[in-house]
């Protein structure tokens, strides 16, 4: 059975980079929580890929972690703006700095997603 999610998403939108290895392709956060996020994006990969993630916040501050796609929904290019929910959800395993700016982002964001 697949795990479910059951905090509260909440509308943001972040730009951040991700990758197995290194944190090189570019991304959109839509919804975050103080576990994971969707990503909006064309670059998807399988559920169970561990991802490293970096995303930059004005001021040149920056969160990153590493996370594991749990779904991902991949759409050609040219549709991905047209589609809803076109890229992945990622659930945080653990962070490597940032965990502090990403909890307050989080609670900045009172507007459930």
């Amino acid at each position: 059975m697949a795990e479910k999610r059951y905090l509260m998403r909440h509308r943001r939108r972040f730009a951040l980079r991700f990758g197995e290895n290194e944190a090189t392709r570019l991304g959109f956060t839509e919804d975050i929580s103080t576990e994971g996020m969707f990503i909006r994006t064309t670059n998807t990969y399988a559920p169970g890929t561990l991802l490293k993630v970096t995303i930059t916040l004005p001021e040149d501050q920056s969160i990153s972690f590493t996370g594991k796609v749990m779904w991902a929904k991949r759409v050609p290019p040219q549709m991905a703006r047209l589609v809803k929910k076109a890229g992945f959800g990622l659930k945080i395993e653990s962070f490597i700095e940032g965990e502090e700016l990403y909890r307050h982002a989080c609670e900045k964001s009172l507007t459930p997603a």
